[in-house]
């Protein structure tokens, strides 16, 4: 195998078949190169030993080779998931990403954008978070930018997001289908944007079923575990009468199950349950868990392959992406 230093473009251009640029060109990632030569050129470099040197590209290309990813609330399984798919999106790339956590507070995001520009980075994915579009408006004169989970005006190529109302109304058009009209809906964070979309499919759904609106079964709390114990407890202690929850994530979800267990109330025997998420735990809770389907990861992967090539001036796609009705077995027919 030769070194590094023995090797040059134009060995690897020599044994790939193929030209110079044709080798440039895949090593500065850009995607009008096609298939088999982009094979070939990898395996040459393998072959031979080569390493590209970041650094010099770096300095020769005006890049860092790494992308800034603003997240929320580093730990929980939609972000993580989003995470994974960014890593995912990049590989083979030549970029890195460089992740930031947000933790839902505007200053906080706002100080850990400064941090990423600090950073150099060649560009930004910004998931979820509470940044005002004309902020973000002027951030993406600065650097490349795609926002992930948030559904902005004026944003339509740069913006993946799923259907929250939508979402929110077939979850509650599943529970109706069942003869459910006591819907409590554990709603999340007041303000989350997520959170008022699909408390909004969830009012639609009931005034086309002509089910009367009743704010006794509305929860306000956040999107954690703990809140969903914290609703089930809250509204049994105030005698509400309910046959049915939509909870804000399967995590709240999984706390609801736990508080009727301790209360000697059945999933789905006795209240029926519906998560939002389709979190991999979600398909082995007892009972399995009906949810709403993000595909967190898809989107996380495809937020990647845009920003890179959006760096690069090339052309790209988004569209809102579906969010799907899982059935498993934990809502039955109300008796």
């Amino acid at each position: 195998m030769q070194q590094r230093g023995e090797t040059t473009i134009q060995d690897i251009a020599n044994h790939a078949r193929v030209s110079k640029s044709t080798v440039s060109r895949v090593l500065n990632n850009s995607t009008a190169v096609n298939q088999d030569k982009r094979t070939a050129v990898l395996e040459a470099m393998q072959t031979l030993g080569f390493e590209p040197n970041l650094a010099a590209r770096s300095l020769a290309g005006g890049r860092s080779m790494t992308l800034g990813v603003l997240t929320q609330n580093i730990g929980s399984p939609f972000y993580d998931a989003l995470a994974q798919g960014v890593i995912r999106g990049l590989a083979g790339s030549g970029y890195s990403p460089l992740f930031v956590d947000g933790q839902w507070q505007q200053s906080t995001e706002t100080e850990s954008i400064r941090t990423l520009i600090g950073r150099r980075v060649d560009g930004l994915i910004l998931i979820g978070g509470d940044v005002p579009v004309n902020q973000l408006n002027e951030l993406r004169e600065r650097l490349p930018t795609i926002v992930v989970a948030r559904d902005l005006v004026g944003w339509e190529n740069q913006c993946i997001h799923v259907d929250n109302v939508q979402a929110g109304y077939t979850a509650t058009k599943h529970l109706i289908s069942y003869g459910h009209e006591r819907i409590a809906l554990l709603r999340g964070i007041k303000e989350h944007p997520d959170a008022t979309q699909r408390f909004e499919g969830y009012v639609k759904a009931l005034k086309e079923s002509g089910i009367e609106f009743d704010s006794d079964l509305i929860y306000q709390g956040d999107f954690s575990g703990q809140s969903g114990v914290m609703a089930v407890n809250a509204l049994i202690s105030k005698g509400v009468h309910f046959t049915a929850i939509f909870a804000a994530n399967d995590m709240v979800a999984f706390g609801a199950r736990l508080a009727l267990s301790r209360h000697g109330l059945r999933v789905p025997e006795d209240i029926s349950l519906i998560g939002f998420d389709d979190q991999a735990e979600a398909a082995f809770a007892t009972p399995p868990l009906t949810t709403m389907k993000q595909p967190a990861v898809e989107m996380g992967e495809t937020a990647a392959q845009s920003l890179v090539k959006l760096i690069h001036n090339e052309e790209y796609e988004l569209a809102c992406s579906p969010v799907e009705l899982q059935i498993r077995e934990s809502v039955a027919r109300l008796r």
